[in-house]
């Protein structure tokens, strides 16, 4: 399923899933960056591992940018 068949679904709670994913992956760089602790991410089908700094790092990019 893509982004845009999501947007389209007649389920209400499908359609508002895409949202709530994004902010609990916000909300989980924020507590990682917090307790300066890393996560597990999925990237092109491949599991890696973002340090507390990485995450830093790219919350200042996306504020300066």
């Amino acid at each position: 399923m893509t982004q845009q068949d999501i947007s389209q679904a007649k389920n209400a709670d499908l359609r508002g899933s895409l949202a709530a994913l994004q902010r609990a992956a916000a909300e989980a760089r924020r507590i990682a960056i917090q307790t300066n602790t890393g996560i597990v991410i999925m990237r092109d089908g491949q599991r890696g591992h973002l340090s507390a700094e990485a995450l830093r790092r790219q919350a200042h990019e996306r504020t300066t940018a």
